[in-house]
């Protein structure tokens, strides 16, 4: 939840050539539109990405310093409206893993365990892929989640509209109605001159 006129950030500690996957989404606002602004900041201080009043995007920089990122979501342009956002960073530490099985463990087993490392890469490989899959998975079901929190916030915002429309109505409805008896009542009653005054000829 970023208040109004505030800007909250968070900081991640990232390495060398690690890859930053950032996304965000606002989801609920109290008032107007769902919107927020955000910032991406490298440890020296330079923006790396900048968004103005965006309902959701999705980033992916590639570090290239080692060091504390920092991640700000901008909320100051509102005035009154809290906004609540959905955001998932994730750092991909694929590289580093993969230099766990490199050519110098290979050459210190010698030749005759060739078979083995082949297998060991390919087991490797194999639960890479699996990792990258079940990350994307759960990024999609957290997106999935944010998508759906987003829509009922919207539906249950239009249906308090709708009711708050609706009594107005009922209420003008019953007004006028009332107002309409009182005309006419007032029309028949020989004690109502006021009335007859508004007409003319009505008393003759």
């Amino acid at each position: 939840m970023i208040q109004a006129g505030k800007v909250d950030c968070f900081f991640h500690k990232v390495l060398l050539n690690q890859i930053i996957d950032i996304e965000y989404q606002v989801i609920d606002s109290t008032h107007g539109d769902l919107d927020v602004s955000f910032q991406l900041t490298d440890p020296t201080g330079r923006i790396l990405v900048a968004d103005y009043k965006k309902p959701e995007n999705t980033h992916r920089h590639n570090a290239v310093l080692e060091g504390d990122y920092r991640f700000c979501f901008d909320n100051s342009f509102s005035t009154f409206s809290q906004k609540t956002v959905f955001f998932d960073i994730l750092i991909d530490n694929d590289e580093q893993e993969e230099k766990d099985y490199d050519d110098d463990k290979e050459m210190e087993l010698g030749n005759a365990a060739e078979t083995y490392m082949m297998s060991v890469k390919d087991i490797s490989e194999s639960v890479t892929r699996v990792k990258e899959r079940v990350s994307t998975a759960r990024r999609l079901q957290e997106l999935h989640s944010a998508h759906e929190a987003r829509d009922r916030n919207l539906a249950e915002e239009m249906c308090d509209r709708v009711m708050n429309w609706s009594i107005s109505q009922i209420f003008l409805m019953i007004f006028v109605g009332i107002t309409q008896v009182v005309f006419v009542k007032s029309l028949f009653d020989d004690k109502a001159m006021t009335f007859r005054r508004l007409i003319p000829g009505l008393s003759k």
